[in-house]
C-alpha cells in the first residue's frame, strides 16, 4: 500500500530578484509586477498555488518590493472610487488579488541565490513539505503541473521538481536532470542535477524550470551548502545531496511536463507570453488575433 504524506498548503514564491534583464522598467517596478496583459506576472504565479490547493503563501521578498504587498492589499480608496461609479466590473478585479490567499512575507536581505531565499522560509514552513514557486515560469491553469507534483509527493514522499525538455543547445541555461524511468508516464527518478551544465556534460536534454514540491529536510542541508555557480547557494546542489542519499529527506522525483508554459524571465520570451496569452482571451483575442494577422502580413 502506498504510504500518506502530510497535506501540503504551503507555497513559497521567491521575488527578491533585482530584474536586472528589464532594466530601465524595474528601476524602480519589481520585475514581478511588470504586466501579462491586464495583470502583473506575480498574480498568476499565486492564482496557480492557489488552485492547486495552497491556499498560504509566502513570498520572499527584498529592497523596492513594497508594490507586491501593496497588489495583494485592500486598496480601499480605490474600491470606494469604483462603487462611487458603480464599476461592479473593475471592482472585482480589483479585489481578487487581495481575496486570493493568506498572503505572507519576509525580506532576503542579502540576495545569496535561489537556495537561499528558499531556507528564508524555513521558520514559516516549518516540519511540513512545500511547494516553491519561480515566477518567471508561468504555467498555463489548464495544465495542472502543480497539482500533479503535490499529489506525487503526498503519495511517494520526498521532493518533486518540474522538467521539461528543451533543446540541447540551450541546456547550458538551465538545471539538468539525469533521470530514470519509473512506471508511471509522465515520472522519473532524479538521479543526480547539475546547474546549467556545458551542452556536452548534460546528462540529459531535461531542464528544471521553477517548480518544486519539497521535504522540509532540504533546510537543513541548505545550512551547510556553500556558495556554487555564481558565488550563489544554489538549490539544485541541495536537491544533488537528496537524490543521492534519499534517506535524508527521501526521494527526488521529476513530473516531465508537455504542457503550455510561458517564460518571462527574458524581453523577447516575455513579449511572445504577452502575444499568445492575449490571442487566446475572448475578450481581446478576435481583435487581437486579427490584427496581428494583418501588421505580420504587411512586415512580410
Amino acid at each position: 500500500m502506498t504510504q500518506s504524506h502530510p497535506r501540503i498548503s504551503k507555497a513559497v514564491i521567491p521575488a527578491a530578484g533585482l530584474g536586472t534583464r528589464f532594466l530601465p522598467a524595474t528601476k524602480a517596478t519589481p520585475k514581478e509586477m511588470l504586466p501579462v496583459v491586464d495583470k502583473p506576472a506575480i498574480q498568476y504565479v499565486v492564482e496557480e498555488a492557489v488552485a492547486a490547493g495552497l491556499s498560504d503563501v509566502l513570498m520572499i521578498t527584498g529592497r523596492n518590493k513594497r508594490p507586491l504587498e501593496d497588489h495583494f492589499d485592500r486598496n480601499y480608496e480605490l474600491e470606494s472610487a469604483l462603487t462611487r461609479k458603480g464599476d461592479a466590473e473593475r471592482l472585482q478585479k480589483v479585489q481578487e488579488s487581495s481575496d486570493l490567499a493568506t498572503m505572507h512575507y519576509v525580506r532576503q536581505g542579502d540576495p545569496r541565490g535561489l537556495g537561499h531565499a528558499v531556507l528564508c522560509a524555513a521558520p514559516h514552513v516549518g516540519d511540513q513539505p512545500f511547494a516553491v514557486l519561480l515566477g518567471d515560469d508561468l504555467i498555463d491553469p489548464r495544465d495542472p503541473l502543480l497539482a500533479r507534483m503535490v499529489d506525487i509527493q503526498e503519495r511517494e514522499g520526498g521532493n518533486v521538481i518540474a522538467l521539461m525538455e528543451v533543446a540541447p543547445e540551450q541546456i547550458h541555461m538551465y538545471g539538468c536532470a539525469a533521470v530514470e524511468s519509473t512506471a508511471q508516464g509522465d515520472v522519473v527518478r532524479v538521479t543526480g542535477l547539475v546547474e546549467k551544465p556545458d551542452t556536452a556534460e548534460a546528462p540529459s536534454n531535461l531542464a528544471v524550470i521553477g517548480r518544486y514540491v519539497l521535504d522540509p529536510a532540504v533546510f537543513d542541508i541548505l545550512r551547510k551548502t556553500e556558495p556554487g555557480r555564481g558565488g550563489e547557494i544554489q538549490l539544485t546542489d541541495a536537491l544533488q545531496l537528496l537524490a543521492e542519499d534519499e534517506k535524508i529527506g527521501g526521494p527526488v522525483h521529476g513530473v516531465v511536463f508537455k504542457g503550455r508554459r510561458y517564460d518571462t524571465g527574458d524581453r523577447g520570451d516575455y513579449l511572445r507570453a504577452i502575444v499568445r496569452l492575449a490571442c487566446e482571451r475572448e475578450d481581446l483575442g478576435p481583435d487581437f488575433r486579427t490584427w496581428l494577422r494583418s501588421y505580420v502580413t504587411e512586415e512580410m
